[in-house]
This record gives C-alpha cells, structure tokens and sequence, in this order.
C-alpha cells in the first residue's frame, strides 16, 4: 500500500493536466525570448514614429538650438546646419545599430556570448529591409523625404554594431581563455607546491 502511495506522489509530480509540467529552465527561456522580440518591436515602433512630420528637420533644429544655447556655444549658420546635418545622419546610424543589436539577440535562441554570422547576417538584412520600409513610410509623410543614401546610412549603422559584437564575443572568448588558463597554472602550481 505504501508503494501505491508513492508511486502516486511520483506521477503527481510528473504530470500536470495530463501533460509534463514546464521546467523552470523552459520557462526561463520562453520568457527571455519573448521580452526580447517586444523590445525589438517597440523599438521598430520607436524607429517608425522618429519617421514622422513631428520628429522632422524642424524639430532636429529647434532641439539642437537649444542644446547649443544651454551650453552658451554660438555657430554660424553655415556651421550649424553642417552639424545639424551630421546629427541627424547619426541618429540614422545610431537607430539602426541598436535594432540591428536587438534583432540580433532575438533570432538567438541561446544566450550564450558565442559569435553566429548566420544570425548577425539576418540581423543586418531585417535592419536594411525595415529602413526601406521606413523610408518608404517617409515618402508619404509631409516634411519628410525618402532616401536611399538614409538605408545605406542605416545599414552601416547595423553593420558596424554587427562587427562591434563580433569584436566584443572575440575578446570576452579570450578573457574567458585567458582566465581559464590562469587558473589551471594556478592549480598546477599548488599541486607542485604542496608536493615537495
């Protein structure tokens, strides 16, 4: 009869509405994914609102004057529409290397700090294919004009955070080598130590 009794606790644990219950791990995971694919999407959202007549070549202007005014900088207009110019073309280049980065966490499944071309190339072609479609959306909105040199700009920005990740999965791979290593030498030298 005991037996019965256990075996029962057993296979309550086990099942779970006639189905194995998720693992904490699983659940983990899911959950991991998800918040990062919202995360991309409001950042696609974000990026798509930036498109807007609001957050045009007035508005980038206006904030840099002021800007420039809490700081008591005072340019010319040639040299302010040159830096207007410049930190709208960033913005471009900046926007897309943080979606790039967020598409690229995304489409990995696992975690782990390991560099995947395959995955940084979907990242750069899904960052290039919604900056057409964002400057196609730019085509319809007034003040606003579409630009390819804007999606080559955009790209870049993808690119770079692309080659950025790279560099930084490379170097955290050697420290973790490096620290490995030293461990192990470590260990070695005490083992010799404590021989002698």
């Amino acid at each position: 009869m005991a037996q019965k009794v256990d075996s029962g606790r057993r296979s309550a644990k086990t099942s779970w509405n006639g189905t194995s219950p998720p693992s904490i791990a699983s659940a983990r995971l899911w959950l991991r994914i998800a918040l990062a694919w919202v995360t991309t999407a409001l950042w696609a959202v974000l990026i798509f609102q930036l498109s807007t007549e609001t957050f045009g070549a007035s508005f980038t202007a206006w904030l840099l004057d002021q800007v420039l005014g809490i700081l008591h900088l005072h340019l010319s207009l040639a040299t302010f529409e040159t830096l207007h110019l410049l930190v709208r073309k960033l913005a471009h280049l900046v926007e897309y290397a943080i979606f790039s980065l967020l598409l690229y966490h995304s489409f990995q499944l696992n975690p782990s700090p390991t560099w995947r071309t395959r995955t940084a190339l979907w990242a750069i072609l899904v960052a290039g294919l919604y900056s057409l479609t964002d400057e196609y959306h730019q085509f319809f909105e007034h003040g606003r004009t579409a630009s390819l040199m804007d999606c080559g700009i955009d790209t870049t920005g993808a690119i770079l955070a692309m080659l950025g990740t790279y560099a930084y999965e490379r170097w955290f791979h050697a420290q973790s080598s490096s620290t490995a290593a030293s461990s192990a030498n470590a260990a070695e030298v005490k083992k010799g130590a404590a021989g002698e």
